[in-house]
């Protein structure tokens, strides 16, 4: 449960910070004091919202690839990005109070910003959830939801050669046998 009120808090924070940043530097879209409620409704789309459309459009983008070359795929991969991030960007203006003027500065320019936000902040959850974990427990006097002392249940300080193991192959998906035959080829 922390974990989800942790990436949530931590997540909100970051969108309505770009909302407001989005209304400063374009004049066609304002944000005012709903940039609050439309920060709610980004994040519960970027958390939900997101990697299911996300994976819908590559189920349907995968049927095809094998027509495409290199570079057409990365095209099409980049506009599914845009895509997705437009779809966001509607339901946040269509459920908040955000206005928008104009269709490329309200409407196209807006999701390319959020997808820079998106890397931005996919660069930096980490220490941002980190940093936010630490505010929680400390606002819960120490202590995590479960009554136990919240260090309890944090990784070691040094990682062991498991846990490196472990994100290398949470990274590309490889074990390091796997990895090490593919170094051979």
């Amino acid at each position: 449960m922390k974990k989800w009120i942790v990436r949530f808090v931590s997540l909100y924070l970051f969108n309505l910070v770009v909302l407001w940043i989005i209304g400063l530097v374009m004049g066609s879209v304002s944000v005012g004091w709903s940039a609050f409620w439309a920060s709610v409704i980004l994040t519960l789309g970027t958390i939900w919202v997101r990697p299911a459309i996300t994976k819908w459009f590559r189920g349907m983008a995968a049927k095809s690839a094998s027509q495409r070359t290199k570079i057409g795929e990365k095209l099409v991969q980049y506009l599914l990005v845009l895509a997705v991030a437009a779809i966001v960007w509607v339901l946040t203006v269509l459920l908040s109070g955000v206005g928008v003027r104009g269709f490329f500065w309200g409407w196209v320019l807006p999701p390319v910003l959020l997808v820079i936000a998106w890397a931005i902040y996919d660069a930096i959850v980490g220490r941002m959830e980190a940093r936010a974990g630490d505010l929680y427990d400390k606002a819960l006097g120490g202590r995590n939801g479960a009554g136990a002392v919240a260090g309890t249940d944090a990784a070691p300080a040094i990682p062991s050669p498991e846990a490196a193991a472990g994100r290398r192959e949470l990274h590309d998906g490889l074990t390091d046998e796997q990895r090490k035959l593919l170094d051979e080829l």
